[in-house]
């Protein structure tokens, strides 16, 4: 169930050395097009819910409105129309721009290996489709979270949705159905499952050596880890199953859900040590593509889990296991890729400055609450016109995804600053938290904190820092109320609520 807030009581590119063409995708065969998580009829990303009849006579004027109808798989493609690309749904191969219909999503171009043994070439693909994977709906996430966590308005002329469910407008709650949650919420289980199926497979293989299959086992176990994370930042006190391969298992408890998470991660660290990798990981994995610098990586996953367990001392020790710097650039991390090779996966969350019709602007807050000169200010940019829908206005476009090749953050050294600052101002290691909190400030052109030297106030100060250093990267929403701040958040119209959480997909 949801619950009000406070105020209420609320593939640079994918292309992996692996594969030439990535897609969200397993590397089974060609299904019908089903819910990845549950079997349901798939959820649309576009106004209008149900699925699509592949045998109904194709109406070509239907194949560029912008919805989801006719013999289409997805919005404006499949059924006839032009071939659906990364992460799109489909029923039949022909869907798809890379020939390739699995589990009802395109999936990748499946690579040949003439140089392997089909077992270990499958596998390979495998671990391309696992990677590729974490992109998709990653957009329709950031939307949701942004929005609900007033980040952003979204303004679409064939999407109410934005404007009334996911900002509680008058007698608008969040659906359990509806495209803004079943959308991200199958996608991550459907890369998790593809990383178990990595895990398994890898491990049975006879031709893979023992050092290998460690590696294949941590890079599947750290990727399911962030994949349930990430689906529990949705669900929250709710909780949600952890068998990603069975769908009748019921739900964990939220503390039980991050236990599970932080087992995964620490097994994937185990493994790390004795591990060769055997394989190519993407260039958004540059300098943690090895096991020693995955390690780092896999640790920085862990220290955002142990900040949402609030478990301290576990934080400061999971921060020093990995690439956290007090000196090194803050955009240091791992990224999700994109390209504009046909077939591939560009970044939707970029938005041309100044458009109409379809828009992501900035919440008005964003501008008047920066402090004097902080240059985060620049993740939007100002429109020539204020654009508005639905009572809402901003003049100001989000500009924190400038192309369409801009690579999404998974984790990057900024973040790990502001944990190692949280950590210390809740332990009262407040001069500690002081050095990286002028770290983040100094960096961004703002002058030295000189406000109280008190836990709440520190705390205040961070929570601003992760507003601005974070912008549009999924993470305010869960920030704010992780700090008991939902209250805080602005409402806009008189019937607007702040949701505390979303509702969990019906299996």
């Amino acid at each position: 169930m949801f619950v009000r807030s406070a105020r209420l009581l609320v593939c640079s590119a994918f292309i992996l050395a692996l594969s030439p063409t990535l897609a969200c995708s397993s590397d089974d065969g060609a299904a019908l097009a089903t819910n990845p998580d549950s079997g349901a009829p798939i959820e649309r990303h576009d106004p209008i819910d149900g699925g699509s009849d592949s045998s109904a006579p194709v109406d070509r004027a239907k194949c560029s409105d912008g919805v989801m109808d006719a013999a289409e798989t997805d919005v404006d493609c499949g059924g006839g129309c032009a071939p659906c690309g990364q992460c799109q749904r489909c029923l039949a191969d022909a869907d798809c721009e890379t020939t390739n219909c699995a589990d009802g999503i395109c999936g990748p171009v499946k690579r040949g290996y003439p140089q392997l043994s089909a077992e270990r070439g499958e596998i390979r693909n495998l671990l391309a489709t696992v990677e590729a994977g974490m992109r998709c709906d990653m957009d329709v996430y950031v939307d949701a979270v942004g929005i609900v966590g007033r980040e952003m308005y979204r303004f679409s002329s064939k999407e109410p949705r934005y404007t009334t469910d996911l900002l509680g407008g008058g007698t608008s709650v969040l659906a359990s159905d509806a495209f803004y949650v079943t959308r991200p919420w199958t996608s991550r289980y459907w890369v998790a499952r593809n990383a178990k199926r990595l895990e398994t497979r890898s491990a049975n293989a006879t031709d893979v050596t023992a050092t290998d299959k460690k590696g294949y086992a941590a890079v599947a176990e750290t990727v399911l880890a962030y994949q349930l994370l990430l689906d529990l930042t949705l669900s929250d006190e709710q909780g949600l199953r952890v068998d990603v391969e069975n769908d009748a298992q019921p739900a964990r408890t939220k503390d039980e859900v991050l236990a599970h998470v932080m087992a995964l991660l620490d097994d994937a660290k185990a493994n790390l040590p004795g591990a060769t990798f055997d394989f190519s990981l993407s260039s958004g994995f540059e300098g943690f593509d090895t096991p020693s610098t995955f390690l780092k990586f896999n640790r920085a996953l862990a220290a955002r889990v142990a900040a949402y367990q609030k478990n301290w001392p576990l934080l400061l020790t999971t921060l020093g296991e990995s690439f956290l710097s007090l000196n090194a650039d803050l955009r240091l991390g791992v990224y999700m890729p994109f390209t504009n090779v046909p077939g591939d996966a560009r970044n939707s969350l970029f938005t041309a400055p100044n458009g109409e019709g379809d828009v992501r602007v900035a919440h008005p807050s964003f501008a008047t609450d920066v402090a004097t000169g902080d240059d985060r200010l620049l993740s939007t940019v100002l429109r020539s016109t204020p654009a508005s829908q639905a009572g809402l206005t901003s003049n100001r476009d989000a500009w924190r995804y400038t192309s369409a090749t801009a690579p999404f953050p998974i984790i990057r050294n900024e973040e790990l600053v502001l944990l190692y600052a949280e950590a210390r101002a809740q332990l009262g290691q407040f001069p500690d938290a002081i050095v990286a909190i002028n770290r983040i400030r100094s960096v961004h052109n703002v002058s030295p904190y000189a406000g109280a030297v008190t836990p709440a106030a520190l705390l205040n100060e961070i929570l601003y820092q992760r507003r601005y250093s974070l912008f549009l990267e999924g993470h305010r929403w869960v920030d704010v109320r992780r700090f008991g701040a939902l209250g805080t958040l602005p409402v806009d119209r008189p019937d607007d609520d702040v949701w505390s959480s979303f509702p969990v997909p019906k299996p």
